[in-house]
């Protein structure tokens, strides 16, 4: 394709269909483990657009068209991934509105009328997605064959995609639109990310006839996570204790005799981040064998997803950076410290590439998304499959 040709632009009927059905997935709940009505919808909305859809053990949905190829004649095929839910929103309702900006230089985007999340990630993908399949299906199409592919359970580290089976895909590599910084970026590197979880068990006594009876469990686990390094190890890596419990809030008298402490590593040198596990748990154990407050201890380290680094020119990377240069995006090489369904697909062998989708405050209350990065993206993608064709 060359670089001069005129970049494929959605219509007026899909941008306006883009931004009510963005509005409509978001209104309905989805966090992870019930993903079920959001599914259906999308089911739906696939059937009507002529795409058959199956499901697999876990939730996850795949979809091709009835009419699909499925590769036959060296025709290209391209997987187009987004994942169905989001993370925890409390039973607070997503209500979307679109903002109009307070200035000129503005544009308008989406945000909760609520305080909660917005769902932007990953239902801005979603029904980008959805309209892509409806050109696709209803009209005379000459692309590649396309198969779509919606995950459940992204947020807690992957755990729909990772139990996908990438063998049955017909594609060559995919892409995925789940990272939020602004449209252009190309993940081509992800970390390998753990998870550790450890219980305290010292001694509970009363506080204020025999304390020194006692073994105080939340003070030997403050002991470890004060001589922890956490945040920012350097450009690489990181480290964070998420959640503490132990004793109770109305009973001050006891000695606490149980203290869990759960927390993560990430980093992109899958060595480094093996280094910064051990020392985590090395500072546990030694909190632990203190005299003054010594405690049984028990650790939990799993290793939850693996990270990659892709090659700085692959056939994705290289389709993905002319559809973006096509729709007036400047393509930038990114590194992220977080992950994404790749992360699942990659550890499983099948080539994917993450590109950055223009959301902003992932997970956050203040979660928005303009609606020039949701249209901007239905353009990138009808690029890149011009790009992949």
């Amino acid at each position: 394709m060359s670089d001069a040709a005129a970049p494929p632009r959605a219509t007026e009927a899909e941008r306006a269909r883009l931004g009510a059905l963005f509005a409509e997935l978001c209104a309905i709940p989805s966090p992870s483990g019930d993903e079920a009505r959001v599914r259906a919808r999308v089911v739906e909305v696939l059937g009507g657009a002529g795409w058959a859809c199956e499901q697999d053990a876990a939730g996850n949905t795949l979809a091709r068209r009835a009419d699909a190829r499925g590769g036959e004649g060296g025709a290209p095929s391209v997987l187009l991934c987004a994942h169905l839910d989001t993370v925890q929103h409390h039973g607070v309702p997503i209500e979307p509105v679109l903002v109009e900006p307070q200035d000129e230089d503005g544009e308008p985007f989406w945000e909760n009328a609520n305080e909660a999340i917005l769902g932007a990630d990953n239902k801005a993908a979603l029904a980008m997605l959805l309209v892509v399949a409806e050109r696709i299906g209803t009209t005379l199409w000459t692309g590649p064959e396309v198969e779509l592919l919606f995950t459940v359970e992204e947020e807690p580290a992957l755990a729909g995609a990772k139990q996908f089976d990438v063998s049955g895909l017909r594609s060559d590599f995919g892409y995925v639109f789940d990272h939020a910084t602004p449209i252009g970026g190309i993940v081509v590197a992800s970390p390998t990310y753990y998870r550790f979880e450890a219980e305290l068990r010292g001694r509970a006594a009363h506080a204020g006839i025999a304390p020194e009876d006692g073994r105080n469990a939340i003070v030997a686990a403050a002991h470890a996570i004060a001589s922890m390094t956490t945040g920012r190890i350097d450009a690489e890596t990181t480290a964070n204790i998420s959640y503490v419990n132990g004793g109770t809030s109305d009973t001050t008298n006891i000695v606490a005799d149980r203290c869990v402490v759960v927390g993560e590593a990430r980093s992109l040198d899958s060595d480094k981040v093996e280094a910064v596990v051990a020392e985590l748990v090395d500072r546990l154990h030694d909190a632990a064998n203190e005299p003054e407050h010594e405690c049984d201890l028990d650790v939990i380290v799993e290793r939850l997803f693996e990270g990659y680094r892709h090659k700085p020119v692959s056939p994705a990377i290289a389709a993905a950076e002319r559809a973006l240069q096509r729709a007036g995006h400047e393509p930038a090489h990114i590194v992220s410290g977080g992950a994404a369904d790749a992360n699942a697909f990659q550890a499983a062998g099948f080539h994917t590439v993450n590109l950055a989708n223009g959301t902003e405050c992932a997970h956050q209350t203040d979660e928005r998304v303009t609606v020039a990065a949701l249209e901007g993206m239905l353009d990138v993608v009808y690029a890149l499959l011009e790009e992949v064709a």
